[in-house]
C-alpha cells in the first residue's frame, strides 16, 4: 500500500490510489453488475417525466426519508435536564446509531446507555435486562435522573416500561424517590420529532407530580422543540434577559451540546435543573417555539397543569416581530431599544440582498416545524419556494404550509409533498429544475447528482463543521440565514463564470 508514515493519507485521498483503483475493478467481475453503458442509460431515464410519474406511484418503498426514529429525539430531549443519563431500553445498535448521529453532528460526545437487550429478551422480555441496567447506570455513573425510552424490539414484544421501573425500584436497582422518566418510542411509527414529543411529555409529568402551588412562581417556561442550534437557546434567553423576564427553558441542552473543552471530561453539562423542572408547573404560561415537535407536551401543560399555553415561531423579521410584541403583551415591559436596533441592521440586511434572492426558485425539505420558518423567511425576502418536501407530515402541516404560501404571491408555485423522501425531491429537481436548495448533509447526493447550488440547513449536518453554532432565531438567527442563502447564491455565480474569456466577461467585482 502507498501510504507513508510522513504523510498518511484519510480515506477520500486513499481510495485513489492505483491499488484501491484496481481491486474495485476486480471485485465487479462477482457483483453480478450490468454494464456501465447498461447502467448509464438507466441513470438518464430516471431524470425524466416517465421515470417521475413511476417514482410517485410507489406505495410500499421509501428511499432516503427525510426523519430519524423516535428514539432519538427522545434521548436529545432528555441530554436537556440537569444530570440526566438517556437510557435506551433496546439493543447495544439502536443506542449506538443514536450516539454517533448526534456527535457527529454537534462534534461533541454524547452520553446514552442501552438494556443492551440480545436474542433472549426477545422471546423472554427485557425485565432482567431493565433490572441490571438501572443498577448499574446509577452505580457507575451517578445521574440524577435517568430517562428511559425504547425501541423497536421492546415495543414489539411489548415491553411495559412504567412496570418495569417499578419492579426494578422493588429490587433496589435506584432508591424508590429517584426519578426515572419515560417514553414509549417505537421506531416502526412517527420520527424523531414524536420522540421528542413523547419524552419531554414524560420528563415533566414525573418531576411535576405533586409538587402544583395554590400561587404561580410568576415565571413562563419556553419549549424550544427539536431545534438543534443550540446558539438559539442562548440567543432566546438574551431576548428574555433584556426584557427582564423571569424564565424557564425546558429544555435547556445548550452546554451539552457544545460544551468547553478545559481538558477535564464532565459528563453532564449544563441543562434546566431537576428544580426548576419540577416547578415549571406553576408557572403563569408556557411557550413552545415548536408546534409539531410538542403537540402531545403542549395539550398535557393545558389540561393537566391548567396553564396558559401559546405557540410563537421568533425567526425572520415577521416572526421575531410578533414573538416581542407578545412577550411585551403578556409582561406589560416595552420591546428593548437593543432589539429594535437589530431589527433595523436585519431589514437593512434583507434590503441589501433582496435584489439577489428575489424571485428565486427554491427547493426544501426537512422537519415540519423547521420547513414552515424556511418558508415564512424565503417569502419575506421575495423568494419562490417550488418544491417542498417533508416525510413526516401530517394533514395540519400541510394545512397551515398550504396557507402561508397562498398568502404571498411568491407562493403561487409551490408543492407541498407530505410523505414523500429524497428520491422523489430527486425527479423534481430533474423535470422541474430550481435555483437552489434547501436542507441537511444529505442533501449533497442531490447536489452532485442534479448540479442544484446546496444551502445546508437542519439536521444532520455532518459535513460542514459548526453550523449548529449559529443562532437562526430572533433577527440575529435572520441574518444567519440570509447569509447561508445569499452567499450559496453568489458562490454559484464565481462557479458559472470562471472561465476567463468566456463567462468572466462582467465586471464582478462591483456586484
Amino acid at each position: 500500500m502507498s501510504q507513508n508514515p510522513d504523510k498518511i493519507k484519510d480515506h477520500v485521498e486513499l481510495f485513489h490510489e492505483p491499488e484501491y483503483q484496481e481491486l474495485f475493478q476486480y471485485k465487479k467481475q462477482f457483483e453480478g453488475a450490468h454494464s456501465s453503458e447498461e447502467v448509464a442509460r438507466v441513470a438518464e431515464w430516471t431524470k425524466g417525466w416517465e421515470y417521475r410519474e413511476k417514482n410517485f406511484a410507489r406505495e410500499a418503498l421509501t428511499v432516503n426519508p427525510a426523519k430519524a426514529c423516535q428514539p432519538l429525539g427522545a434521548i436529545f430531549a432528555a441530554a436537556g435536564f440537569e444530570g440526566t443519563l438517556p437510557f435506551v431500553h433496546g439493543s447495544q445498535g439502536c443506542v449506538a446509531y443514536f450516539r454517533t448521529h448526534l456527535t457527529r453532528h454537534f462534534k461533541e460526545p454524547f452520553q446514552a446507555v442501552s438494556s443492551s437487550m440480545t436474542e433472549d429478551a426477545a422471546v423472554f422480555g427485557g425485565l432482567q435486562n431493565m433490572i441490571d441496567g438501572l443498577a448499574n447506570c446509577h452505580a457507575l455513573y451517578k445521574p440524577k435522573m435517568i430517562a428511559l425510552c425504547t425501541t423497536c424490539m421492546a415495543e414489539v414484544i411489548g415491553d411495559d416500561l412504567g412496570s418495569f421501573i417499578r419492579t426494578s425500584k422493588e429490587k433496589g436497582s435506584v432508591p424508590e424517590d429517584f426519578p426515572v422518566p419515560y417514553a414509549h418510542t417505537p421506531s416502526f411509527v412517527g420520527s424523531h420529532i414524536t420522540g421528542y414529543d413523547n419524552m419531554m411529555k414524560g420528563i415533566l409529568s414525573t418531576l411535576t407530580e405533586g409538587k402544583k402551588k395554590e400561587t404561580t412562581n410568576g415565571k413562563i417556561n419556553f419549549i424550544l422543540g427539536f431545534d438543534t442550534y443550540v446558539n438559539n437557546i442562548r440567543e432566546l434567553k438574551r431576548i428574555l434577559n433584556l426584557f427582564g423576564i423571569d424564565y424557564t427553558v425546558l429544555a435547556d441542552n445548550s452546554t451539552a451540546l457544545d460544551s468547553p473543552n478545559t481538558g477535564e471530561f464532565v459528563m453532564y453539562q449544563g441543562g434546566t435543573t431537576l428544580e426548576a423542572g419540577a416547578d415549571s408547573i406553576n408557572a403563569e404560561a408556557t411557550i413552545a417555539l415548536q408546534k409539531y415537535s410538542t403537540t402531545k407536551t403542549m395539550e398535557y401543560i393545558a389540561k393537566d397543569w391548567k396553564q396558559k399555553t401559546a405557540f410563537y415561531r421568533p425567526f425572520g423579521i415577521r416572526g421575531t416581530d410578533e414573538f416581542l410584541q407578545a412577550l411585551s403583551e403578556m409582561t406589560g415591559k416595552p420591546i428593548p431599544e437593543e432589539l429594535e436596533f437589530e431589527r433595523g441592521q436585519a431589514v437593512d440586511a434583507l434590503t441589501d440582498s433582496q435584489a439577489w434572492l428575489h424571485g428565486k426558485r427554491i427547493a426544501l425539505y426537512g422537519d415540519p416545524d423547521l420547513v414552515m420558518v424556511l418558508l415564512s423567511f424565503l417569502l419575506e425576502v421575495g423568494a419562490e419556494p417550488v418544491h417542498i418536501v417533508v416525510t413526516n407530515s401530517n394533514e395540519v402541516f400541510e394545512a397551515e404550509a398550504k396557507a402561508l404560501l397562498e398568502s404571498s404571491p411568491y407562493g403561487k408555485d409551490a408543492t407541498v409533498w407530505g410523505g414523500k423522501d429524497l428520491w422523489h425531491m430527486r425527479s423534481l429537481l430533474f423535470t422541474e429544475p430550481v435555483d437552489l436548495l434547501i436542507g441537511n448533509s444529505y442533501a449533497k447526493y442531490l447536489w452532485r447528482d442534479t448540479h442544484t447550488p446546496l444551502v445546508r440547513i437542519g439536521y444532520p449536518i455532518f459535513d460542514r463543521h459548526h453550523l449548529h453554532r449559529y443562532p437562526t432565531l430572533g433577527y440575529q438567527g435572520a441574518l444567519n440565514l440570509l447569509n447561508w442563502i445569499v452567499n450559496t447564491i453568489l458562490d454559484e455565480l464565481d462557479r458559472r463564470t470562471n472561465i476567463p474569456a468566456k463567462t468572466d466577461i462582467s465586471f464582478d467585482l462591483i456586484r
